[in-house]
């Protein structure tokens, strides 16, 4: 058994107490994620090589009912027009599903079936968001300051990352409009393929 999750350090800076895994994403790791190449390379002359997210997360067991906890933690910026996201992903399982809760900043899951539907619900403190299966997500921090969630999913479901890379892009884009965001068709999606439900 595992110990409790406490979640005062979690509301504060997003670590994740005891956790067993952790990845990062640079700037530079980045590449190709936005649709305006010219504001990308810019933004990375100037990069100091910090990370612009990261995820730290425990399983604690793996066999079929288990769960994968975490905290994933998103940078504020744009990079042109869009606000700073993750690659997003669907599961390799793709009937898994997850749950996000917002515990700092302000952002949005961005999610979309492989048959055209889309939702965007915004995540702020104290938030949840179901993302049921065989939906593509992805986190975009749409607020100034960091924006943390704390996420649960079946220890089974792995990450398909290349979907949306395939796919040209999500369809639906978050960019900057005035003081807060709106939602803008992405020309570059071609639709994804393959994965069908």
């Amino acid at each position: 058994m595992s110990d409790p999750i406490r979640l005062e350090p979690l509301l504060a800076s997003g670590a994740l107490l005891g956790a067993g895994d952790r990845y990062e994403k640079r700037l530079e790791d980045l590449a190709g994620l936005y649709r305006d190449e010219a504001a990308y390379l810019a933004r990375l002359e100037v990069d100091d090589g910090r990370p612009v997210y990261w995820v730290e997360s425990s399983t604690p067991d793996v066999e079929s009912g288990a769960l994968t906890i975490g905290t994933s933690v998103l940078m504020p910026g744009r990079i042109g027009a869009e606000f700073a996201m993750t690659r997003g992903h669907i599961h390799a399982r793709r009937s898994a599903a997850e749950l996000y809760f917002g515990l700092s900043g302000r952002g949005v899951m961005l999610m979309e079936t492989v048959d055209g539907r889309s939702r965007v619900i915004e995540i702020t403190p104290g938030v949840a968001v179901h993302v049921p299966g065989y939906w593509v997500h992805r986190s975009v921090n749409v607020g100034t300051e960091p924006f943390t969630t704390l996420f649960c999913y079946p220890s089974d479901a792995g990450q398909d990352y290349r979907i949306i890379e395939d796919a040209g892009g999500m369809a639906t884009l978050v960019v900057a409009d005035g003081e807060g965001w709106a939602l803008r068709q992405n020309p570059d999606h071609i639709g994804y393929r393959g994965d069908d439900p």
